[in-house]
Order: structure tokens, then C-alpha cells, then sequence
């Protein structure tokens, strides 16, 4: 599907205002008007701010059709996303996106959204849009550590903003958040709180925030003096089964864990129930640590400490820095990270005291 963010003109095609009548207004050239207009690093950002401005007074509305004849470019950005996800459909995914259709808007681009099934037909989908003239350029949420996508964008020289990082970041521009400091931060919030025996539940390890998240967590252990106990980690888990399952052999341990730092908040709600068969109040008999912020996480109980990311504010990033990607700025000039947010909430709490009998 298509979703058109540009801002109604109405019809007043007698009355439109064309980048000559801004040029006069400006007293600069038709050609710098444009030029600011489209975004290039050549044009200052006091110059491209005037013409913004002026832009909005005179209701200038570009003609679409014209821009993509002269520039080459449809100003719309393209997503694609994989409906074989373990989360594909995720409640967040509605932020994520009113973020990428405000980021977009603003510089008066619109965003077309598509779907694939499998790897397969991902590529093939960014295919089509590029045949078609759908998209300029795409966000790519979700990196990968055999990222398929950025060896395809970047062989094609087409533009492209990752939400997450490379290890091979050659021609890579990106929006993350630091989970890597989340991990180490919440190892450090349980050792404020006495807990020594400190499991460890990692996220999919196809995806690149996975070893990011882990070496985050070994930094937080090392930083407090803690040992990572083997069989307190394991990896690999991305749903509520995953953390039930994985947390029921933590929890069945003749030296279980007293605090449970987990990558993905969904895993963390799974070690709920696994607590829960075992007759384990969470914040009291097991603390537990998370991250994502997802909805459900605020309403369990006790509701989840977690570190929470603003998906809509991520999905606004992507399209600006999408858009100067495009634009023609160097994608090393494109990197950005941002903290996670800590959310203290009730599923952590000081280390239980043995009981005596």
C-alpha cells in the first residue's frame, strides 16, 4: 500500500505559487530556491530554513510529476516489511510508522509501505518498487549480521538508512538505540540491589543487536565484579514461549539465578509464567529486566522494569536522515545512536534473603 503524507494544496491550480515567485520573494536565484527545496549539501542551512519558511507563507506546493522528470526522483521513501518477523506484527509497528510518515512529511515526502513473506520475496519486492519508481530510497528496519538487503542496496548504489547497525558498515547509514548500554545498566541496577547470581536471556542471534546486547551484559558483569556464571546465558529467544521455556531451566537449577536481565521485553513476560508454575513472586523471589518498553509490559503484574525505546521518534530519525542520504550526503555523516529509557517499575527488587528453617 501507498500512504500519502504530503500535505492537501486543494484546488487552486490558477493560483500556484511556482519556485520563480518564491525566487523573487527571496531575492535569490530560481535555481538555489530549488536546490533547498530538494535538500543538497551545497545549499546552506540558513538558506534552506528561509525557503522552508517561505515555502509554508506562500502555500508552495511542488508538482510531483515535474520533480521526478527533472530530478529523477518520486520523493518517496520505501519500507518493506517481512511478515516472517517473529514479530511482524507487533502493536509498536503503528508508532514506528506514524514516525517514518511525519520524518517523511516534513521535507514533503511520502512513504510507500509493502510486505514480503520470506527473504526471497524481500528482494524481489525492493526490486519492483525500484523498477516502478515507488521508492528513491528505503529504511531498513531491523539489521541483520548477514544483512542481505544492505549487499543488494549497496552493490545498486541505492540509498538506504539501516534501524540498527553493521559490522561491515561500509556505505551504511543508520538510526539505533544503545541496547548494549541498557544491558549493561540493568546488570548494574540488580548489583545496586545485592543480586550475584545474574542470568542472561539473549535476543535472535540472526539479528545484530543480539551480540550487541550480550556484550553489554558481559561489560555490566565485569564492571561490578560479577562472574557470568555459563549456565546462567542462553540465547536465541525472541518470544514469551522462548522466555517460559528457557526461564523454567534457569528457575530449575540447583543454583537458580535471583535476577533475570532479558534482551526483548516479550521473553521477559515468559519468565513471568515460568515463576509463576514454580510458586516465584517476581520483584520478590526473582527480579527481572528487560527491554523494548512494549505495552504489555506496563499492565503485567508486577509491571515489568524495562528500558523502553520511543519508536515513533526512531521512525522520524530514519526518514530525515533517509531523505539527506538521498540528498546526496555521505552515509558515514549519517549515524546515529540514542540512549533507551529506563522505566523502574516492580519487577526488580533487593536480592531474597535465605529462609530458615
Amino acid at each position: 500500500m501507498a500512504i500519502n503524507t504530503a500535505p492537501l494544496s486543494g484546488n487552486r491550480a490558477a493560483m500556484r505559487v511556482t519556485i520563480g515567485d518564491m525566487a523573487a520573494a527571496l531575492g535569490l536565484t530560481k535555481s538555489t530556491v530549488s536546490r533547498a527545496l530538494n535538500g543538497y549539501p551545497d545549499i546552506s542551512a540558513n538558506t534552506k530554513l528561509r525557503v522552508k519558511r517561505m515555502a509554508e507563507e506562500l502555500n508552495y506546493m511542488p508538482l510531483s510529476h515535474a520533480q521526478a522528470i527533472k530530478t529523477g526522483r518520486t520523493r518517496s521513501l520505501g519500507l518493506v516489511l517481512q511478515l516472517s518477523d517473529h514479530d511482524a506484527q507487533r502493536p509498536f509497528l503503528a508508532e514506528f510508522l506514524a514516525g517514518v510518515s511525519e520524518g517523511a512529511s516534513t521535507e514533503g515526502y511520502t512513504l510507500t509501505v509493502a510486505s514480503a513473506d520470506n527473504d526471497l520475496h524481500l528482494i524481489e519486492t525492493f526490486r519492483n518498487l525500484l523498477r516502478d519508481g515507488k521508492a528513491d530510497g528505503f529504511i531498513l528496519p531491523r539489521a541483520m549480521v548477514d544483512d542481505l538487503r544492505v549487499s543488494v542496496f549497496r552493490d545498486a548504489d541505492v540509498p538506504f538508512v539501516l534501524y540498527g547497525r553493521q559490522d561491515n558498515d561500509t556505505g551504511c547509514a543508520w538510526f539505533d538505540v544503545r541496547g548494549e548500554d541498557a544491558m549493561h545498566n540493568a546488570v548494574l541496577h540488580l548489583a545496586e540491589l545485592g543480586h550475584q547470581r545474574i542470568g542472561f536471556i539473549n535476543g535472535g542471534l540472526i539479528y545484530n543487536y543480539a551480540g550487541l546486547r550480550r556484550d553489554g551484559f558481559v561489560r555490566g558483569m565485569a564492571a561490578c565484579e560479577r562472574k557470568v556464571a555459563r549456565e546462567l546465558v542462553f540465547e536465541d529467544a525472541v518470544t514469551a514461549e522462548d522466555g517460559e521455556r528457557v526461564g523454567a531451566k534457569l528457575l530449575d537449577l540447583p543454583n537458580p539465578p535471583t535476577a533475570i536481565v532479558c534482551a526483548i521485553d516479550r521473553v521477559a513476560l515468559g519468565v513471568y509464567k515460568a515463576a509463576a508454575d514454580r510458586g516465584l513472586k517476581i520483584g520478590t523471589d526473582l527480579s527481572v529486566v528487560a527491554y523494548d518498553g512494549i505495552h504489555e509490559g506496563s499492565h503485567a503484574q508486577p509491571p515489568l522494569t524495562t528500558y523502553s525505546v520511543d519508536n515513533r521518534q526512531a521512525g522520524a530519525r530514519l526518514a530525515t536522515l533517509l531523505i539527506r542520504r538521498i540528498s546526496g550526503e555521505p552515509p558515514e555523516a549519517l549515524r546515529e545512536t540514542v540512549a533507551a529509557t529506563f522505566l523502574e517499575r516492580g519487577s526488580t527488587g533487593p536480592v531474597p534473603q535465605p529462609t530458615h528453617t
